[in-house]
Order: structure tokens, then C-alpha cells, then sequence
């Protein structure tokens, strides 16, 4: 892999230009038994759909579409003998839903070690991904998803680039040489950072103060993916706090504000000193002009940022996760309903461990109490039959609901499960205590 200081001067603009091409000729380099990957984070629009229009043409081909979010068509019935896709991620709506559910498509399991990248030993074929155009040394950037690209781009056989002028720049080690891309295509399209949720709900704000009890100042913090989690910075979890790092996998909503208010300064970090860490850099339309080309921000390999070796070398380290439900031994669940796939483990493994592994560190677990207007409870004697546990009762530490805090590092079965009970919904603790009477005691 060419880098910064390796690259040395080259005629990279007329590399550039003899490589440029449409989507419809770089595709072709696609032949029927081929394995082709289309990376985590933002999907080449452009190549996807010239992909994809080779339907009739192409078969038996091995697609893996890490985390599904446009509508490229393979995911509907009648695409099998073409494209036999899996998938590392599935959204909770979006195009991947019904394609899992009628059972069209395969998951790939990730590692712990932050990313799918346990793929047969054998080169990918073709790799397909999005960049910014080339800066007057020739390097392209993966804009603010960087995740396993280089690994990716580094073992492909062929490597496509759709060059987006509109994606930002940043820091760290997010790039990639002209010299190092097959064929690139040109294709600009929105960088998609318009999107502003809703105030939080009461019951998050409530969540968030349990939280904001939890962190000191001084500690480096992670927000995982969530409705809840993703919400907390801007719930106010880190209302009042100063000198605060970040090693995250992903910026949740709130945390460039912070890191732009001074906050977050990384003044006390023991790793990556200084500077606001992530795989993934974003928020809203303000955040991410910000974050461009600014060196306050660094963007690092999911392999490094979501390892727990890694993770753990942050003293203070606080890991805030969202669980779909909880055992009352402290299995997490955070990613199935039963075998039924819900989203995907994402790095919360990895930080849920490394949190735990690093000096003063604290894995937080966050959850509504219930689902469906409190008549299921998300607090569960035992769970179902296929149901993907994502952390396990061994990483368990502290459990958070609207209702307050379990502490679960250190105690038995039937301390846990007193402790969890305490937090559940008031409707429900009755028979939870009746279920784990039955399970523990008689």
C-alpha cells in the first residue's frame, strides 16, 4: 500500500486520466464466478447500478454488500443465479430487511476485531468503492467512511473508484494512490449529511443523566449505533464534563459539537493524544464541514480504531452501547429477535471488551425498558431460541434503562438478576421476579 511518504513525485494526473472511464466499461472487468465487494460505509452509485445491469449477462457471482443502503435490485427475487449476496449489516428498514427475512441473502459473521475481514485467504476479484478526486500529490480520499477500505483495496484483484467531488477529506490514515485504483469513473452525487433527527425523547434525556453520572472528566468516551445511544451526546450524557477523548467507531450525533465547544479535547488521552478518533466521520451538514480537512480529527482503519487492544491502551475508556435486550445473567443481545437478523454486532463487542480491558475502564449498556408501548419487556428471563448474543454475560458491567442503573461486574446470578429486575418496567417485575425464582432459586 503506497503511502504519504512513500509515493514519491510521479505523472500521477496522466495515470489518472488514462484510467478514467465509464461505469459501463469499468464493470466489465466483472466475469461470472467472480467474487466482488462493495466496502462498509457509502456505496459507488454509479458502478453498482452498471453492475447490476449485467444481470443477464453475468452468473454465480459472490457478492458481498457489507452494509446495504442503496437499491441496486440484486436484493430482489429472481436475482439469485446472478448475484448470491451477503450482507455484514442489516438496517432496521432499508433495502436489506425483507431480502434477510425472506431468507434471499447470507450474513456474514464480523470479528470481534471490528471488521468482516475473515474472507477466504484468496484475493477478492474486484472491489468497488467511493472516493474524493485525487489532491496534488495523487492521493483520493474514502471521504468520511473509511473503515476496511485500504485492507479491502490492498487484497483485491481490481480495484474500482467512483470519484465523488463532494466527499471530504480528513486526517489520519484515510487515503488511497491513484497508482493503487484499476479504473476509476466520475460520478458526483450528495455526500447525504442533511439529515437532523428529532429532539430526544424524555425517556432518552432520562437515560442520558444515569449516564452523564457515570463519566468523569477526563475519560475517552464511544457512542455505539443506536436510537438511543446515538442520541445521547445531543440528550445531554456529557453535559458538564471537560478534558474528554474520543475513540469511537462512528461519530454519534452531538460529539463534533463537543469536540468544537473544546469538550472533547483529547488533552488526557493516553492514545492518539489530541486528536478525536473514529473509523467513520459525520453528523450533521455543519459537523461534517468541520471535520473536513481539519486535524483535529483523525480517521483510522476499523482494524485499529474498533480492536480492543487498541481500545484498551485508553485509560479511562467508556464504552456506551445499546443492547435489543438483556438476559437477567447479562447476555446482550443487540443484533437478532431469535434467528431473525436484526442489524449486525458492529464494533460493539470489541468495545464492550477493550472498555473493560483498559485501566479505570466502564462498558455501559443502554436500553428502553420495553417495546411496543410497554407491553414487552426488553429485560428477559432467558432468551429466545437463536437469538445472537453480542456481548456476553463474562463482559457484562453496567446495565442503563429509563427506570436506572445495574451494576452487574463482579456479581452472582442471583444478584444480577435482582439488580436488572430493579430497572425493568414496573408492569413487568412481577413476573420477572416469578421467572427468576424458577430459574435460580427453586
Amino acid at each position: 500500500m503506497t503511502t504519504r511518504e512513500t509515493a514519491g513525485p510521479r505523472k500521477w494526473q496522466e495515470e489518472y486520466q488514462r484510467k478514467l472511464t465509464t461505469p459501463e466499461e469499468a464493470v466489465k472487468v466483472v466475469k461470472s464466478g467472480d467474487t466482488v465487494v462493495i466496502p462498509l460505509g457509502r456505496e459507488p452509485e454509479a458502478l453498482g447500478f452498471a453492475l447490476a445491469a449485467r444481470a443477464g449477462e453475468l452468473r454465480d457471482i459472490d457478492l458481498l454488500v457489507n452494509a446495504p443502503g442503496l437499491d441496486f435490485g440484486w436484493y430482489d427475487p429472481g436475482w439469485e443465479e446472478s448475484f448470491r449476496v451477503a450482507v455484514a449489516y442489516v438496517f432496521p428498514r432499508g433495502v436489506s430487511r425483507e431480502f434477510m427475512d425472506a431468507r434471499r441473502g447470507d450474513f456474514l459473521i464480523q470479528s470481534v476485531f471490528g471488521a468482516p475481514w475473515d474472507l477466504p485467504e484468496e484475493p477478492t476479484d474486484v472491489v468497488m468503492v467511493e472516493v474524493s478526486p485525487p489532491d496534488r500529490n495523487g492521493f483520493c480520499s474514502f471521504g468520511t467512511s473509511l473503515w476496511d477500505k485500504r485492507e479491502q483495496c490492498a487484497r483485491a484483484r481490481v480495484v474500482l473508484a467512483e470519484v465523488n467531488d463532494r466527499l471530504i477529506r480528513t486526517h489520519g490514515t484515510n487515503y488511497v494512490h491513484v497508482s493503487e485504483i484499476d479504473a476509476f469513473v466520475e460520478h458526483s452525487r450528495s455526500s447525504g449529511w442533511g439529515y437532523h433527527p428529532p429532539a430526544p425523547s424524555e425517556e432518552v434525556r432520562t437515560i442520558a443523566r444515569f449516564v452523564n453520572e457515570l463519566i468523569r472528566d477526563g475519560d475517552t468516551i464511544q457512542f455505539g449505533t443506536g436510537t438511543i445511544s446515538e442520541a445521547l451526546p445531543n440528550a445531554g450524557a456529557l453535559d458538564g464534563k471537560n478534558d474528554l477523548g474520543l475513540h469511537t467507531e462512528m461519530t454519534a450525533r452531538g460529539l463534533v459539537r463537543l469536540v468544537r465547544e473544546g469538550a472533547i479535547n483529547g488533552k488526557r488521552k493516553t492514545i492518539h493524544p489530541g486528536k478525536a478518533i473514529a473509523t467513520a466521520l459525520g453528523g450533521a451538514r455543519e459537523d461534517v464541514e468541520f471535520i473536513h480537512e481539519n486535524p483535529l480529527f483523525e480517521a483510522h482503519s476499523v482494524h485499529h480504531v474498533s480492536h480492543p487492544r487498541t481500545i484498551c491502551q485508553n485509560d479511562n475508556m467508556v464504552a456506551v452501547n445499546q443492547a435489543l435486550a438483556i438476559d437477567l445473567t447479562g447476555q446482550v443481545a443487540s443484533e437478532s429477535f431469535g434467528p431473525r437478523m436484526w442489524s449486525g454486532s458492529g464494533g460493539q463487542p470489541a468495545f464492550a471488551i477493550g472498555s473493560l480491558m483498559a485501566k479505570n475502564g466502564r462498558s455501559i449498556m443502554v436500553l428502553p425498558s420495553t417495546a411496543k408501548g410497554d407491553t414487552i419487556s426488553r429485560i428477559i428471563p432467558v432468551h429466545d431460541a437463536g437469538t445472537v448474543i453480542t456481548v456476553p454475560r463474562t463482559a457484562a458491567d453496567v446495565v442503563i434503562t429509563e427506570h436506572g442503573v445495574a451494576r452487574l461486574r463482579g456479581r452472582t446470578i442471583r444478584e444480577r438478576a435482582e439488580a436488572l429486575i430493579a430497572i425493568a418496567h414496573p408492569d413487568h417485575r412481577a413476573e420477572l421476579r416469578r421467572q427468576a425464582r424458577k430459574l435460580y432459586w427453586e
